[in-house]
């Protein structure tokens, strides 16, 4: 059995509220490996955004570990946190965070700058449909190309893992599965490890991998043998 790509070992985030102390994230360990398709599900204040937050190396936990490729994140200092999220993490949010001043090709093909190891940028874009609108702005595309061309821009870095807070929560339902099966056929067809934070329950027949999360404890872990196409979930 190959390791897991990521392990989290008995990890802990507690926020201070005046004299009070939240536990976001109550000792929870659980382990993702390379190419899944992983859903984290629960309802609001469950602790996923947490969990995505200490893995894409934007928080630090209370106690614990958290090993991606074997290495154990939650020991770096903040010179190391900025290059694993350069190098390693691609985001895709609920809201596009495009640049409004750059086109589609440019917002995309700014990664260049950033890291060494870029995409191609023309080549993800089509890969995302969005070749015919490389030349257009932000503001001239509906909300389902914008998110598109997120999801191009955080695959452009090539990265390890590609992590998507509510990706579809400000699409119609049409477009969110559109948008779903693209992160879907990312995982299956390109060997992206792509872990998506929803409180959708409908999309668990189609993960590879099921977390989910109540009052920030894991009460469910799942390897699916054969999950289904996104496209095949009952809406």
């Amino acid at each position: 059995m190959m390791e897991p790509l990521i392990r989290f070992e008995n990890v802990t985030k507690e926020y201070a509220y005046g004299e009070n102390k939240i536990r976001a994230a109550d000792n929870i360990s659980f382990e993702i490996h390379k190419g899944e398709f992983t859903v984290i599900l629960g309802p609001s204040g469950a602790g996923k955004s947490t969990v995505l937050n200490l893995l894409g190396g934007m928080d630090r936990v209370t106690s614990g570990s958290i090993y991606v490729n074997g290495c154990d994140i939650a020991t770096y200092d903040e010179k190391q946190l900025t290059a694993y999220r350069r190098d390693h993490i691609g985001f895709v949010f609920q809201f596009y965070n495009l640049i409004p001043t750059l086109t589609v090709y440019e917002n995309v093909a700014l990664t260049k700058e950033l890291v060494r190891n870029a995409l191609d940028a023309r080549e993800i874009l089509a890969s995302v449909s969005m070749e015919t609108h490389l030349n257009k702005f932000p503001a001239q595309l509906s909300g389902g190309e914008q998110q598109r061309v997120s999801i191009a821009r955080a695959i452009c870095k090539n990265p390890t893992l590609l992590l998507c807070d509510e990706p579809t929560g400000a699409l119609d339902s049409e477009t969110g599965v559109l948008i779903l099966s693209l992160l879907q056929r990312m995982s299956r067809e390109k060997g992206h490890t792509v872990i998506i934070v929803t409180h959708n329950s409908a999309l668990a027949p189609a993960a590879d991998r099921l977390i989910r999360l109540r009052s920030g404890k894991i009460v469910e872990e799942v390897r699916n043998p054969s999950p289904v196409s996104v496209e095949e979930v009952n809406w």
